[in-house]
């Protein structure tokens, strides 16, 4: 019967860990949207939502020590839990970075844009979002050899930046009335770029659930970050 129920309580987890993704997913391509579309309106939906993401954040750790506590799991079911409150804490922090490019739209004025930036920044965020989409796959599967593919896209994610970073630069040189929104537009990859990383970190989350071994999948990490 015990056992039952912590499968039970396994499965809601693994369920709320999914939810949560999907929802942090949407945050993002919402946020990058509103900033591109200049759609105040969805950015303050992005800031509203985000409550929710830090409510299940808060509800899967709750719940995940008390697993641990009453259940006293090993092995595999006590990976299992870890790599949940490990990684729902990744998606908590993407969720913030997705938040901070909603109130980026926010702060925009009516000032000089830059459309092959702005291009680049809505290129960006499809490819990071589609990365954030493959991990919750990879998650429910338990697929180590996606996860450590997953993570090598974030190569990709730091040539995007560097990109709109150098574009943006040039263009504010050649016109100084772009300075407000170049500084904004480098901000904005500066937060997708971090949300790659994050993405790395969940991918090193589930290798160590599929092995048992925590494995460093990021060449260029900055902890600081």
């Amino acid at each position: 019967m015990l056992r039952t129920q912590f499968e039970e309580d396994l499965l809601n987890l693994h369920n709320q860990f999914y939810e949560m993704g999907m929802m942090v997913s949407k945050a993002i391509h919402k946020s990058v949207r509103s900033y591109v579309k200049h759609d105040k309106a969805l950015a303050k939906e992005v800031i509203e939502q985000d409550e929710h993401i830090n409510d299940l954040e808060i509800l899967l750790e709750k719940k995940s020590f008390e697993m641990i506590a009453l259940q006293q799991p090993v092995t595999t079911d006590l990976r299992k839990i870890i790599t949940v409150m490990k990684a729902s804490s990744d998606l908590e922090r993407m969720g913030d970075h997705a938040v901070s490019i909603a109130k980026s739209t926010i702060r925009v004025k009516g000032q000089e844009r830059i459309a092959e930036v702005e291009k680049d920044i809505s290129d960006m965020s499809d490819y990071v979002k589609k990365m954030v989409d493959n991990i919750l796959v990879a998650y429910v599967k338990t697929n180590q050899e996606d996860a450590k593919m997953i993570a090598k896209m974030d190569q990709r994610v730091n040539e995007y930046y560097e990109k709109i970073y150098y574009e943006t630069i040039a263009a504010m040189k050649a016109n100084p009335e772009t300075v407000v929104s170049g500084t904004d537009y480098i901000n904005v990859a500066q937060y997708l770029e971090r949300i790659g990383d994050y993405v790395t970190n969940i991918c090193e989350w589930i290798v160590y659930l599929a092995t048992g071994k925590i494995s460093e999948l990021s060449s260029n990490r900055d902890e600081s970050l």
